[in-house]
C-alpha cells in the first residue's frame, strides 16, 4: 500500500475519533431542544417557599409580642377585620400621642387633646388641672424623649369589633412646679426624671375612623 493511501486512512481515523468525542461531550440535538428537567422544577420550589412564608407567623406582630399568646391572637383578629392595621405603625403613632398628650396635660391645656381622650380620661385630667389652678400651682415641663416603649397587652372583641392595646412608656422629661408667687417648690430645670406610664388605647376596628382614643392610664 502506497504512502498517500496510508495517510488518508490515518486522517479519516482521526476525523472519526474527533466526531465521536464531540458527540460524547456536547450531545446530539434533534429539532427544538427540551429544557432541562431542573429548570422546570424551579418555579415549583419558589412557589413552595412562598406558601411556607404566607402560612407562617405575622412578623409585624411577632416583632412586638410572642407568637400564639393572647396578645398575638388579639392583634391577628384586628388585622382580619381591618387589613390596613399595622402594629408597627400603631406604635409609631402611640409614641407621638404620648408626648403630645403628656405635655398638654402638664401645661394644663387639655382642651386641645380632648378629641384623643375618652370621656373618663378627659374628666380625670380636667380634675387634676382644675385642682392645680385652685391652688395657684403651675408646671413648666420639657419633654426629653422616650427611653423605653413596649406593647404590654392587647384585647379584641370579635362580636363588637372593639380593640384595646396597652402600651408601656418610660418617658424622660424635666419639670419644675411653681407656687402662686412663682417660687419653685418641686423639680429642677436640669435634672431629667423618668416617668413610667401604661396607657391603653381603644378603637372600633369596623369603623371608618382609623384613630385610637386614650381610654385608661396607669403605671
Amino acid at each position: 500500500m502506497n504512502s498517500p493511501i496510508i495517510q488518508l486512512l490515518v486522517l479519516a481515523g482521526i476525523a472519526i475519533f474527533l466526531i465521536l468525542r464531540l458527540r460524547n461531550v456536547l450531545g446530539t440535538r434533534e429539532g427544538f431542544e427540551k429544557p432541562p428537567a431542573q429548570q422546570s422544577s424551579a418555579p415549583d420550589r419558589a412557589l413552595s417557599d412562598f406558601e411556607v412564608i404566607e402560612g407562617g407567623p405575622d412578623h409585624d406582630i411577632t416583632d412586638h409580642v410572642p407568637e400564639g399568646g393572647d396578645a398575638y391572637n388579639a392583634l391577628l383578629g384586628m388585622k382580619k377585620v381591618d387589613p390596613s392595621f399595622n402594629v408597627g405603625e400603631f406604635l409609631g403613632g402611640a409614641r407621638g400621642a404620648y408626648e403630645m398628650i403628656l405635655m398638654a396635660f402638664e401645661r394644663g391645656e387639655i382642651e386641645e387633646i380632648k378629641p384623643f381622650l375618652s370621656s373618663d380620661v378627659y374628666e380625670a385630667f380636667a380634675t387634676v388641672v382644675d385642682d392645680r389652678k385652685a391652688k395657684g400651682v403651675t408646671i413648666e415641663a420639657n419633654f426629653v424623649g422616650i427611653s423605653d416603649m413596649a406593647l404590654n397587652a392587647a384585647d379584641f372583641n370579635e362580636t363588637t369589633g372593639e380593640a384595646e392595646i396597652a402600651v408601656r412608656f418610660v418617658g424622660e422629661m424635666t419639670s419644675i412646679v411653681r407656687d402662686k408667687g412663682g417660687d419653685v417648690i418641686e423639680g429642677s430645670e436640669t435634672t431629667v426624671k423618668r416617668q413610667k406610664d401604661t396607657w391603653t388605647f381603644a378603637r372600633d376596628m369596623d369603623a371608618d375612623d382609623p384613630n385610637w382614643d386614650l381610654v385608661a392610664t396607669g403605671e
